[in-house]
């Protein structure tokens, strides 16, 4: 299978992740292995098939500031939640595999919300259906339908937080829009 040519402006934000990449797992940011670690990103991304990275074109600083914020705070109380499950509760937990259909098609942003969820205590990632944007997620303290709605929530939430942050105008319409359908709650 021959690569389709993809312009080097597309590949820009790739370009620049594996160069930041390389000098961080060397911890040495000199001009000499930046230098060396993108003509080795050059040769990746010409040498095998990475599908391109593609942005929206926009980035809104205080959706990025309140997204960072309700993380940190997701984060913590998760932290303490799983702790107290793991006191009281022990062994006898039940879990669940919870599927999410996300609304954006992104892999930036499908990404980005799998990984978010994975970085808070009590659930990750198992599987990743791309063509239907769904998160397949393991999830602790899970045993009725209805915590399992909740958590679909709250993944759709985080979805709706980096959308706001990153997302396309459509994306942002669609999220305003089912906010508007919920008295504002988005």
């Amino acid at each position: 299978m021959r690569k389709p040519r993809i312009s080097i402006w597309i590949e820009l934000p790739l370009l620049a992740w594996l160069v930041f990449l390389w000098g961080a797992l060397w911890q040495d940011f000199s001009a000499g292995n930046l230098i060396f670690g993108l003509l080795i990103a050059l040769l990746i991304v010409n040498l095998f098939y990475l599908p391109p990275v593609e942005l929206s074109g926009r980035f809104n600083p205080l959706a990025a500031v309140v997204f960072a914020a309700t993380f940190v705070w997701k984060v913590a109380v998760a932290s303490f939640e799983v702790w107290w499950l793991a006191l009281t509760t022990g062994p006898k937990l039940r879990n669940a595999v919870v599927a999410v259909q996300l609304r954006s098609h992104s892999d930036l942003l499908v990404t980005a919300t799998g990984h978010a969820i994975s970085l808070i205590p009590g659930s990750f990632v198992v599987d990743v259906d791309r063509s239907t944007s769904t998160l397949y997620l393991h999830v602790i303290d899970v045993d009725t339908k209805e915590a399992a709605e909740a958590f679909q929530a709250e993944v759709r939430q985080i979805e709706a937080g980096l959308i706001r942050m990153m997302g396309t105008k459509q994306e942002l319409e669609l999220v305003k829009a089912e906010g508007a359908g919920r008295g504002g709650a988005a």
